[in-house]
């Protein structure tokens, strides 16, 4: 594993300390940047799959959704 440092204010510190018997403050953080990393990875891969649609060419006659949701509908 790696080490980070970070930097708190004084009282942050001190509430940190008076809390760290019932709290595992590094795994806390650890938690908190993974999920901040998944997040933003999320949002990449939203982007990345919406401009990949944004350039597909969709070549859809018109009335196509209606037609199909007629079919479906006759068909039951």
């Amino acid at each position: 594993m790696e080490v980070i440092s970070v930097r708190v204010k004084k009282e942050i510190k001190e509430k940190i300390l008076k809390y760290s018997n019932k709290v595992n403050w590094a795994e806390e953080i650890r938690k908190a940047i993974i999920n901040k990393i998944n997040e933003l990875e999320a949002e990449e891969n939203f982007d990345t799959v919406l401009e990949k649609l944004k350039k597909a060419s969709w070549n859809v006659p018109k009335g196509f959704s209606a037609n199909i949701l007629r079919e479906d509908r006759d068909s039951h």
